[in-house]
């Protein structure tokens, strides 16, 4: 077998692997299984000879009909569970409803067989719900995150022009009007002549 033949049938594998493990978290599998599984064992015992030796026992009884019933529905509600499951509610109620019907009608639920079983199987397709998808979880996560950020963006610290034009200039002083350099002038730190600085910081020159 040459490699490319061996990729071709792993990629074969794990493309049937991959939609089956699709198919199977859509609905309640493990649910339907189990009550798949529970109808057999209260169809398959009431209608059976056990035998010990030279002893045979006969553990049919009088319900073998009803016994039959119970395990073809329990087989047709796991059905149910796997190809309806938007029934999943209604399948899994009948199928606990028809396990706890089967402790009397079929041999103790088929030794407790099939009774464990049933009641596994309808607890795990009432209880199970279609989940969201991951791609949509993920978007919403994403958006969020981008308004958080936005939303503590910190405001942008005001900037002052050094540049001005012959009209911006102070007629008096020929300084630019609305500049950092008039702010810094205002307090006394900064300035232009050395005459308003000492009037800014209240000093005057003698003589």
């Amino acid at each position: 077998m040459s490699a490319e033949t061996r990729q071709r049938l792993t990629t074969g594998f794990g493309q049937k692997r991959s939609s089956f493990r699709d198919w199977r978290g859509q609905r309640p599998f493990w649910g339907g299984l189990l009550t798949l599984l529970a109808g057999f064992p209260i169809m398959y015992i009431p209608y059976q000879n056990l035998t010990l030796g030279s002893l045979t026992i006969r553990m049919s009884t009088t319900a073998g009909a009803g016994s039959l019933i119970i395990g073809v529905l329990l087989v047709v509600l796991g059905l149910t569970m796997w190809f309806q499951p938007h029934s999943r509610v209604f399948a899994g109620i009948a199928a606990i409803l028809l396990s706890l019907v089967s402790l009397v009608v079929s041999n103790v639920g088929a030794f407790m067989i099939g009774f464990l079983l049933g009641l596994l199987g309808g607890a795990l397709g009432v209880s199970w719900g279609p989940g969201k998808p991951l791609a949509k979880r993920e978007g919403g996560g994403g958006e969020s995150g981008d308004s958080d950020t936005s939303a503590h963006k910190a405001p942008s610290s005001p900037t002052y022009s050094s540049s001005s034009s012959d009209a911006d200039r102070d007629s008096d002083s020929g300084r630019p009007r609305g500049t950092a350099h008039d702010d810094l002038s205002v307090f006394g730190t900064a300035s232009s002549t050395g005459a308003d600085a000492n009037h800014g910081n209240g000093r005057h020159r003698a003589g």
